[in-house]
């Protein structure tokens, strides 16, 4: 039977590091760093720093350091559903991915320039971002435009000689503040035999003349990182172009794919805690004669949360194998961001109302998982982009073939 979801013992046995690592170390550290109230604002500069680094070289010493990437470049070497249970537990805790080095926007550059960059680029950029010692970002969505659709760019780039002269405008370029390089998406073709082929993408060294950070914006959950920036001929050489030219568009929709995924990795696992939240706030609570674990009202948000909770698993380990296994995986993955995003929503959502004034105030990390949650249903292409896909998906299916069975994951059942 070819059809498993038991993990090998040695893969069991990672989980259970992730996760004793995560509960012993991180949190722990995550509450010293961040403070646990008004009277303790947390650590800052150089101590912050400190804390931070610490817990990177732990995760080193644990043998969980970089769980996306071969063993060659330091890695640990796990595929897309194995990744999926380190996720699963690392993002239990605001740092987690960011401690093991398997955090956006870093992750999807990563596998980005594994698969793209020509062996010097590598070395130069790929060599240090997988040693946690620099910061990258990926330039692409540009406020002018929809961001869902790349083929509508409009900062362009024109040769010189041996140099790109880059000239345009983009923003919620997170991590931008930071990075030490970025990946730019810019028009370089004119012409092109088709809309796909018409953007390029180049390797930009930060800062560079011509690269202005504008402002960091701030978003309903704060200011995070999330850059406006003005590029104003912006030179870069011609062998920092990454991949080839008029190969932006699919170098684009190479990364995001699986980073799409990624997220909804990290999600499941921001679900699931409020989901324990949920059941713990449950039975605890006591009101009109029983506690709220015995009211049916309440009895149906668990259930719905958990029957959302399980299909977003499903979605994301078959998805996964499909990547794998090197399968066609856009519609599973597809399908598998637009769930999973709302299903978060919906289980923060359920579990603020059962705490009730608790859940809304700051005291508990859910209003501020809820703040964050409202991002997913448009990053990495909105919801109704995805429907339009999934819907086009599943005519196209039926009319080749008859039958919708290729758009609905093509399983054995």
């Amino acid at each position: 039977m070819a059809i498993d979801f038991s993990l090998s013992p040695e893969l069991e046995d990672i989980r259970l590091q992730v996760r004793s690592f995560i509960d012993d170390v991180v949190k722990p550290e995550e509450s010293r760093i961040e403070g646990d109230g008004a009277d303790d604002e947390g650590l800052s500069g150089r101590d912050r720093l400190k804390a931070l680094i610490g817990m990177r070289q732990q995760a080193q010493e644990a043998g969980l350091w970089l769980p996306q990437m071969p063993e060659e470049w330091g890695g640990m070497g796990l595929g897309h559903v194995e990744l999926a249970m380190v996720q699963a537990e690392a993002a239990k805790s605001y740092y987690g991915p960011w401690v093991l080095n398997c955090q956006a926007p870093d992750e999807g550059n990563m596998h980005t320039l594994l698969h793209w960059a020509t062996p010097e680029q590598a070395e130069k950029y790929l060599r240090p971002l997988c040693e946690g010692t620099v910061w990258s970002c990926f330039a692409m969505t540009e406020p002018e435009v929809a961001g869902s659709d790349p083929t509508l760019i409009q900062t362009s780039a024109y040769q010189d000689g041996d140099e790109w002269v880059i000239n345009g405008h983009k923003w919620f370029i997170s991590n931008a503040r930071r990075a030490n390089f970025a990946i730019l998406v810019c028009r370089t073709e004119e012409n092109p035999d088709i809309p796909q082929a018409g953007n390029s993408a180049f390797i930009v060294d930060l800062p560079s003349e011509g690269w202005n950070d504008v402002r960091e914006i701030e978003t309903m959950h704060g200011g995070t990182g999330h850059s406006e920036i003005v590029i104003e001929d912006l030179r870069v050489h011609d062998d920092q172009m990454l991949g080839g030219r008029g190969q932006g568009h699919l170098l684009g929709q190479y990364r995001l794919g699986p980073a799409r995924l990624a997220h909804c990795m990290r999600w499941i696992a921001q679900a699931e805690t409020a989901l324990d939240m949920m059941v713990d706030r449950s039975l605890n609570r006591f009101s009109h004669g029983s506690l709220l674990a015995e009211k049916q009202g309440i009895q149906w948000m668990i259930a719905d949360s958990s029957m959302e909770l399980y299909q977003a698993k499903l979605m994301v380990l078959h998805a996964a194998y499909k990547i794998d296994r090197g399968e066609d995986f856009k519609a599973e993955v597809s399908m598998a961001k637009h769930f999973v995003a709302n299903m978060l929503n919906r289980v923060i959502d359920r579990s603020i109302q059962v705490h009730g004034a608790l859940g809304y105030s700051t005291d508990t990390p859910l209003a501020h998982m809820y703040q964050h949650a409202r991002w997913a249903r448009f990053a990495d292409g909105a919801d109704e982009v995805h429907q339009m896909r999934i819907a086009q998906r599943t005519i196209a299916a039926y009319t080749d073939e008859g039958s919708t069975r290729r758009a609905t994951g093509n399983l054995p059942i």
